[in-house]
C-alpha cells in the first residue's frame, strides 16, 4: 500500500506546481491589463477630443468685389466628439511656396473663429487683389497661401494646416501640403 507520507509529498509537489502556474497566469493577466489600459488611454486622447479640418476645398465666392479684390471661402468643421474652446485661423499669402514651419510666423491675417461645438461648421473668408489674380491667370505670377487652424481643448493645443497654390484654369486652389499637428500640452 501507499504510505500516507508519500501521498502528502506528492500533494505538496502538485500544490507547489499549481501555485507556480497560478503566479505565471496572474503575471500574464496583469501584463495584458497594462496593455489594455494603455490602449484605452491612447484611444481616449485621440477619440474624445475635437478634430477640426476642412469640409470642402477653397471656393471663389465672386468676381472682384467693389474694392477690386477676389473673395475666397473655406469651410471648416469640428469632426470630433467634444467642443474646442477656441479656433484661431492664420492666413499668409506669398508668390513662392511657403514652408510648414513658416505658416504661423509673420502671418498676413489672424482671426479668432471662437469655440466650435461637435459637427459645427464655420467659414473663413480671405481676399486676394484682382491685379494679382489677373497676373496669375496670364502666367506671370504665382499665388501661394497658407492656412493654419489652431484649436485648444483642455490644456492642449492642436492644429490643422494647409499650403495651397492658385490654379488659374479652375479659379480655385490646389493643395500642395496638408497636415495635422497632434495635441501638445500648453503648460
Amino acid at each position: 500500500m501507499v504510505d500516507l507520507t508519500q501521498i502528502e509529498q506528492v500533494a505538496a509537489i502538485i500544490e507547489a506546481v499549481a501555485a507556480i502556474a497560478l503566479v505565471v497566469l496572474l503575471y500574464g493577466t496583469i501584463r495584458q491589463m497594462q496593455h489594455t489600459v494603455n490602449l484605452h488611454r491612447i484611444q481616449a486622447e485621440y477619440h474624445l477630443r475635437p478634430w477640426i479640418g476642412p469640409q470642402s476645398g477653397i471656393k471663389i465666392l465672386n468676381n472682384p468685389i467693389a474694392d477690386g479684390r477676389y473673395q475666397f471661402d473655406i469651410s471648416i468643421r469640428n469632426y470630433g466628439e467634444l467642443p474646442s474652446m477656441n479656433a484661431i485661423v492664420s492666413y499668409k499669402q506669398r508668390n513662392a511656396i511657403i514652408k510648414r514651419d513658416e505658416t504661423r510666423s509673420k502671418t498676413d491675417h489672424t482671426f479668432n473663429l471662437g469655440p466650435m461645438l461637435p459637427n459645427m461648421e464655420k467659414h473663413y473668408w480671405f481676399f486676394i487683389d484682382s491685379d494679382l489674380v489677373q497676373k496669375a491667370k496670364a502666367g506671370k505670377e504665382s499665388i501661394f497661401i497658407s492656412l493654419y487652424f489652431e484649436y485648444k481643448f483642455a490644456e492642449s493645443t492642436s492644429g490643422y494646416g494647409m499650403i495651397s497654390q492658385f490654379e488659374p484654369n479652375s479659379n480655385g486652389f490646389v493643395h500642395k501640403d496638408m497636415w495635422v499637428d497632434t495635441p501638445q500640452s500648453s503648460k
